[in-house]
């Protein structure tokens, strides 16, 4: 069976949104191997409408000597998940429109390796709100930006356990957490 696993770059004071703007001065060959190890197990990408647009809008036209990300970003299967858009057009899209709760559970049922989910705040609240994320990553970031989208709702509690946690030499926390069994 197949994981769906989200990471998140992420503040003390649990802002997800806009890491260009605070994260890069952590960046360091630690975090790059916890991000390509995350990489490395999967071999699919789901995201939701709004990361799509972005991303769809930047990448295809991209190239490994623009970005050395670019081969893996467009030649991953990609899984989109949406109740307003009506197609996809980038390479290796698959659009998820339906029932989401019953089409991701049969999705995970198929073979492969992990799912995995880079920012889409929505989509994983959705994930986490239905039992469907089977694991949470974050690499906490010592600073407290203040402003911005956080990860995590007001008023909703999903118990979470601690799988593994690694602090790097800039300060930066990988905490990876599964849910708790109930």
């Amino acid at each position: 069976m197949r994981k769906i696993v989200a990471a998140f770059f992420i503040s003390l004071d649990g802002v997800v949104e806009s890491p260009d703007k605070w994260h890069f001065p952590y960046f360091n060959d630690e975090m790059g191997a916890a991000i390509g190890a995350q990489m490395s197990e999967s071999d699919a990408m789901m995201m939701g409408r709004v990361m799509y647009e972005d991303w769809a809008a930047y990448w295809p036209g991209k190239t490994e000597a623009d970005d050395p990300f670019a081969p893996f970003i467009n030649n991953i299967q990609k899984y989109v998940v949406s109740s307003t858009l009506d197609k996809v057009g980038w390479q290796n899209c698959t659009l998820i429109s339906g029932d989401f709760v019953e089409e991701i559970t049969k999705l995970k049922q198929e073979p492969g390796k992990s799912i995995s989910i880079s920012g889409s705040t929505t989509l994983v609240r959705s994930l986490m709100r239905h039992g469907l994320l089977d694991e949470l990553r974050l690499l906490v970031h010592p600073i407290v930006v203040g402003t911005g989208q956080r990860l995590f709702e007001e008023g909703v509690q999903i118990p979470m356990k601690l799988t593994s946690s690694t602090t790097f030499e800039t300060g930066v926390l990988s905490l990876v957490y599964q849910p708790a069994e109930n």
